[in-house]
């Protein structure tokens, strides 16, 4: 079992930056691998990107690749997602989820854990 708690959402410009952080609690962190998501209202929730359990092998989707970053701080039981050059599509509320197997994986239903979500919202 393991709990997770995103925060760092918030309101910005297109063009800004934040960095959303995800702290867990539970058992081992460094035993699971994390994803990132999305749901924009009136959408499904969708892949953003996930890192394995060193943050070694990192996988985004292409909507979001070369702007976002994952990275994982296995010491302080943290997964952050650094969202640069933001664009208003991007507006939705985010959540982190831990996946029990290890691998790092793209599909939601794989994910066993899972935070409240964060809202990002960008404006033009």
């Amino acid at each position: 079992q393991v709990t997770l708690v995103e925060s760092g959402g918030g309101s910005v410009q297109a063009g800004g930056s934040l960095r959303l952080s995800c702290a867990a609690s539970g058992r081992t962190f460094s035993s699971y691998a994390m994803g990132w998501f999305r749901q924009a209202p009136g959408k499904e929730r969708e892949f953003v990107g996930t890192t394995s359990r060193s943050g070694g092998t990192l996988y985004y989707a292409d909507s979001v690749k070369g702007r976002f970053t994952i990275s994982r701080d296995n010491a302080r039981n943290t997964v952050y997602l650094q969202m640069n050059s933001l664009k208003p599509e991007d507006t939705a509320v985010y959540y982190c989820a831990a996946r029990a197997v290890g691998a790092p994986s793209g599909v939601t239903n794989e994910y066993a854990y899972w935070g409240q979500g964060t809202q990002v919202t960008v404006s033009s």
